[in-house]
């Protein structure tokens, strides 16, 4: 058995008030002192964009490309402020991560030796879940620490 990982919590956010309600009650039963890393994953913009499918030529320069996955950056960084914001977590790393949401967030949970990951699950069920996949899904089977899901009943107290 190894050691316990001494590295901080992962706490994901698409942004939305129901993701960022769900992190901030998940936030809420760990120590406050413990670090917290906040993550938000973007879509990395098709790189056959620029080069092309092999039968047709690409539809992007790669300045267009370079703009595009900045943009999304760009995005994804004022979705962190925001939820740090939100969650009074002003002390807290950001990152913004590309690619297969649940992958991108195993391999930073690794590289981190993060402590736990703490997300929201939209709760998809049935055959929308089947053929969509599920992020928490995927963290929780892969993820090489202990993973929080905290489902979208979650209530949001404005007073």
């Amino acid at each position: 058995m190894g050691a316990a990982p001494t590295g901080p919590v992962i706490g994901c956010t698409d942004g939305s008030e129901l993701a960022v309600a769900a992190l901030g009650a998940g936030l809420a039963l760990l120590p406050a002192e413990v670090p917290v890393v906040l993550v938000t994953v973007v879509a990395e913009p098709d790189p056959a964009l620029v080069t092309g499918s092999g039968h047709a030529g690409g539809v992007l320069s790669p300045q267009d490309y370079a703009r595009e996955r900045a943009e999304a950056h760009a995005q994804g960084k004022a979705v962190l402020d925001a939820a740090a914001r939100a969650l009074g977590r002003h002390d807290a790393q950001h990152r913004v991560l590309e690619g297969s949401a649940g992958t991108a967030i195993c391999a930073l949970a690794e590289e981190l030796d993060a402590r736990a990951v703490v997300l929201g699950s939209r709760g998809r069920g049935g055959l929308r879940r089947a053929v969509l996949g599920s992020v928490s899904d995927h963290v929780v089977r892969r993820a090489p620490c202990p993973v929080l899901v905290v489902n979208d009943r979650v209530v949001v107290d404005d007073g």
